[in-house]
């Protein structure tokens, strides 16, 4: 059960962890609020993309909440993969040996350490993203808000442990079949009927006057094995889910970093009642349209910080 549910909890991480970047993504929801054929088709798409903010902070609340059950799962995934080491079974052992200290799990391998500085990342960004913390002091919230980058890096490194597998010979041995090797082997009580040689796999009635243990039949047939059950670890998908949008927010950061190189001729500065500041400035190549902003800048106050302003004219 445990490993049902970090699968699962894994796949909705995967979901909200791509889409929490699409509304960080300024210069793509300015240019769809400013098309105008994709407006006619869609007459709510602009009052959706003003709730972009509000989409983000679902999907981060949503992250918090399933790393919490995905954390809870793997905690008792540890100590079950500890408890019930078996030796028949090496290949789907995450232990090493029975009664492995589940710390060992957690903390010297792959997916555990990343895990952890994962959680330890989460928890900063999540307490910085309160509202007392961005008022009081808005440059931590701003500064550990960037640390997504180290939580994406690691969370590529996450799925590379391999510790959840699949049957890859589900063909030569389906689930629940019956391998007479084996049993021979291990000198159990076999009927006389099985004692010849056995194809590589066959389905057959079972003789209406053979007694047959109750493990040997599913659904009155005979379920042959030709050999082991083989696994193999499930190939990474979550580079897959955020390759994407992760890539599209570099690329709009780059964008918006060479664009904000060009010069701004600030023509007049004036002050208004209520500590409201008018800054008037020039720029080459630019047109303002109603509804746009720009990020003002200021290093003096913050080296990283940066704010939307709206324009007024």
């Amino acid at each position: 059960l445990g490993l049902c549910v970090s699968r699962a909890s894994a796949s909705v991480l995967n979901l909200n962890c791509c889409l929490v970047l699409l509304p960080m993504c300024r210069v793509v929801l300015a240019f769809l609020r400013g098309s105008q054929r994709l407006l006619e088709f869609f007459s709510l798409t602009r009052r959706l993309l003003d709730k972009s903010k509000t989409f983000h902070v679902t999907c981060g609340v949503t992250i918090c909440i399933f790393s919490v059950l995905h954390v809870a799962a793997h905690l008792v995934n540890a100590l079950n993969f500890s408890e019930n080491y078996n030796e028949d079974f090496l290949a789907l052992n995450a232990a090493n040996y029975r009664g492995e200290d589940p710390r060992k799990l957690l903390f010297a391998t792959v997916p555990g350490l990343t895990g952890v500085i994962m959680v330890l990342v989460l928890f900063l960004m999540c307490t910085a993203s309160t509202y007392a913390i961005r008022v009081s002091n808005y440059d931590i919230f701003w500064y550990t808000h960037n640390l997504f980058f180290v939580f994406y890096m690691l969370l590529i490194l996450h799925v590379s442990g391999g510790v959840l597998k699949y049957q890859t010979n589900l063909e030569e041995h389906p689930p629940g079949c019956f391998n007479p090797n084996k049993t021979l082997q291990e000198n159990m009580t076999v009927p006389k009927a099985f004692e010849e040689s056995f194809p590589d796999y066959t389905t057959e009635r079972f003789p209406e006057d053979l007694s047959v243990p109750e493990p040997f039949v599913q659904n009155n047939f005979m379920r042959i094995c030709s050999e082991e059950p083989k696994f193999q670890s499930h190939f990474p998908e979550t580079w897959f889910w955020i390759s994407g949008p992760l890539c599209l927010y570099c690329v709009e950061r780059l964008y918006r970093y060479i664009r904000s190189n060009k010069a701004v001729t600030i023509t007049s500065v004036i002050s208004h009642p209520s500590n409201v500041l008018e800054v008037r400035m020039m720029k080459d190549n630019f047109k303002a349209r109603p509804g746009q902003y720009v990020i003002l800048h200021c290093p003096r106050v913050s080296a990283l910080e940066s704010h939307p302003f709206t324009l007024t004219m």
